[in-house]
């Protein structure tokens, strides 16, 4: 009689090996790992059109989990915004140095603004919910300028030093300045704000000095 092989991961007494035991936790990690980024990326999606007070089922659905799934990963839906938001926050300061090494100082610096006006544009509903005065949100300020302001400020920098901005304009003064631009004004929409950041990025030029770039 040929002698069966055990299958992997478990022994000849037919225990689970070690290799078993490891592989359980990376996979349910995986998993989990999976569905955080679906829900993420959902509520996003959601949040945009519906508001941050979206059912919780409708959030479920479009990530393709359970309710008790989400509720397992965000408890309150506090943890979701914020969440979200950090993810969103990451993603365009993750930007910047891709941008700086693809395109000129000031093309990656206007690119990046635009990049930037984007993120405010679709953050409108998150931006609600921030400034509610709930305490859950307090260090998110904290965050969005930890994050934002070294990407802005090697841009700005860099642009600076090739003679291609002006040299007296910090990150902090730009971020608030973009974001002033893109508060809702009536009838007018996001295409608005771009218009007017683009205007911006144009200012920014004015009192360069190009001769930076070779002394």
């Amino acid at each position: 009689m040929t002698e069966k092989t055990a299958p992997t991961g478990v022994d000849s007494t037919g225990s689970a090996g070690p290799g078993a035991s490891e592989r359980a936790p990376r996979r349910r990690r995986a998993d989990a790992q999976r569905n955080v980024g679906s829900l993420l990326e959902a509520a996003k999606t959601v949040f945009g059109t519906s508001g941050v007070d979206a059912p919780a089922k409708e959030i479920a659905d479009l990530a393709g989990v359970g309710v008790g799934t989400l509720y397992r990963h965000f408890p309150q839906r506090s943890d979701l915004v914020k969440a979200v938001f950090q993810r969103e926050v990451d993603a365009c300061a993750d930007v910047a140095p891709a941008l700086a090494a693809a395109h000129e100082p000031g093309a990656a610096l206007a690119k990046w603004l635009h990049r930037y006006t984007e993120f405010l544009a679709t953050k409108r509903g998150l931006a609600t919910a921030l400034h509610s005065g709930d305490p859950a949100f307090d260090a998110l300020p904290g965050y969005f300028m930890q994050r934002f302001g070294p990407a802005l400020g090697s841009l700005l920098e860099a642009a600076a030093a090739s003679g291609e901005i002006r040299a007296d304009i910090s990150a902090k003064d730009l971020l608030y300045a973009v974001a002033n631009l893109c508060m809702p004004a009536a009838d007018e929409g996001a295409a608005y704000s771009r218009r007017m950041v683009a205007l911006l990025v144009d200012g920014l030029r004015y009192g360069a000095d190009p001769g930076r770039s070779h002394s």
